[in-house]
């Protein structure tokens, strides 16, 4: 199901997804829709390296699988 979004966008931007949405014959929408989704491969590299950086900052506590599976009770 999708749902309708509202956005602002620069001008020049919103002028060149139409030029290529109008040589791809396809929507902006289409386009919209394309772009954040491979963008998603980026933030989630983003994310690990935040992840990454929290741990050897201290930030956050790291358990060994040993450790997980006592405390679930899975010895």
């Amino acid at each position: 199901m999708k749902k309708a979004i509202n956005i602002r966008m620069d001008e020049d931007l919103l002028s060149e997804l139409d030029n290529y949405a109008r040589e791809l014959e396809r929507s902006r929408t289409y386009l919209i829709e394309k772009a954040v989704s491979t963008y998603f491969d980026t933030l989630d590299e983003m994310i690990a390296d935040k992840r990454i950086d929290d741990v050897k900052a201290g930030k956050t506590e790291v358990y060994t699988l040993e450790e997980v599976a006592k405390r679930l009770g899975l010895e």
